[in-house]
């Protein structure tokens, strides 16, 4: 009995998977290795152990309390990063997240404070209200791309610019912000209403913010929506090849518009972890830079929504256990660099990971060649 083609052909298809996947790790493991190692130089050379503040942050993040306190900050950081990996599969950088979800913040929190609703209404109120403020902030250039052939990567950086006037123009007593009163300089919205606090679940470390389900929705809606609908074929197919989708049917503009309405959106929701569970106004000191680590988050994770899971954990648990680096005689700054030497390190480890795959890819392509021109001439041989 012979075997068929298919049956013939799946042991290769499942090792050409395997190493697919492994490719696919190696890269993210790569860039957080290296950046740990040269971390460690740095402190050797500075005269520290390296070794010891590793063991400082690993034995603190292993703490209940630190744990939730990742989980909790993984939440908005996964936010962030998902909101720029949507634009990065269409091939959009979208910068511009930072003032994207500091505009829909200011305007979830005064809202939120100017209306009381109950919770079942109020809580999706200002979903929508954030998630619709992002949309046009980002929709902006959006339509500067496909109206005037604007780069987006420009757009998006002048809008974090006037993003940041405008909270500025709107964030002042009388305006946004309650009329200033006795001797206190610091200026912020009202408090939103006690209708808007999201739910807490007591866990043995502390408060864990309900909101990680908002996230764990969003991820799993982002992956159905990619690899399940016809709209996440497009939109892989036009950040592959613009020519090919337009030639195979896709309205490409379309495409590039929605794709930067759905990014700022999601980069809408990205402040609201922390005004509707933490600090329930908006000021002006809040969250910044959240944006940009969104970036960070998004390469490292390849754009994938259990990668980015990954990566904002990562993240998370970095910013949670620097605290404790100063009470051990280390700097807290060694973190930050960590987590710039991670991102060098990510275009690094991708760019070789990428050429060793493509130098395996050839030498499959040679071997098979090889082999169906040696069947070939056994058949010759045999006739």
């Amino acid at each position: 009995m012979t075997s068929s083609p298919d049956t013939a052909k799946r042991p290769a298809a499942k090792r050409f998977d395997g190493e697919r996947i492994l490719l696919g790790l190696a890269a993210p493991v790569l860039a957080v290795l290296l950046s740990v190692l040269l971390c460690g130089i740095l402190l050797g050379i500075s005269g520290k152990d390296p070794f010891n503040a590793f063991n400082v942050m690993l034995t603190y993040g292993t703490k209940s309390d630190a744990q939730v306190l990742t989980l909790n900050r993984a939440t908005t950081y996964y936010l962030a990063g998902v909101a720029v990996a949507f634009g990065f599969r269409m091939n959009l950088f979208n910068i511009g997240a930072e003032g994207q979800y500091k505009v829909a913040a200011l305007f979830a929190a005064f809202i939120g404070a100017q209306v009381n609703l109950p919770s079942f209404i109020q809580i999706p109120l200002l979903l929508i209200v954030a998630m619709l403020v992002g949309a046009i902030w980002a929709g902006i250039a959006g339509v500067l791309k496909v109206t005037r052939g604007v780069s987006e990567v420009i757009s998006t950086i002048m809008l974090n610019a006037i993003a940041t006037a405008v909270v500025g123009l709107l964030l002042v007593p009388g305006v946004f912000a309650p009329k200033a009163s006795g001797t206190s300089n610091s200026i912020q919205t009202d408090p939103v209403s006690a209708s808007s606090h999201f739910f807490t679940l007591n866990t043995q470390g502390g408060p864990l913010w309900g909101f990680i389900f908002v996230a764990v929705l969003v991820g799993v809606v982002f992956q159905l929506v990619l690899t399940r609908t016809r709209f996440g074929f497009d939109l892989r197919a036009t950040g592959r090849s613009e020519s090919a989708a337009h030639a195979s049917g896709v309205n490409v503009k379309r495409m590039v518009l929605t794709s930067m309405l759905v990014s700022g959106a999601l980069a809408g929701l990205i402040g609201l972890p922390d005004l509707l569970q933490n600090s329930y106004f908006y000021g002006q000191s809040f969250q910044p830079g959240l944006g940009f680590l969104g970036i960070a988050i998004a390469l490292l994770g390849r754009n994938s929504p259990i990668g980015i899971a990954f990566s904002a954990l990562l993240f998370a648990f970095l910013d949670v256990t620097a605290v404790q680096l100063p009470f051990a005689g280390y700097p807290q700054e060694i973190v930050t660099v960590m987590q710039g030497v991670i991102v060098i390190c990510v275009v690094v480890a991708y760019e070789l990971v990428r050429r060793f795959g493509l130098k395996r890819q050839q030498q499959k392509v040679g071997a098979e060649l090889a082999a169906q021109a040696a069947a070939a001439a056994k058949k010759e041989v045999a006739a």
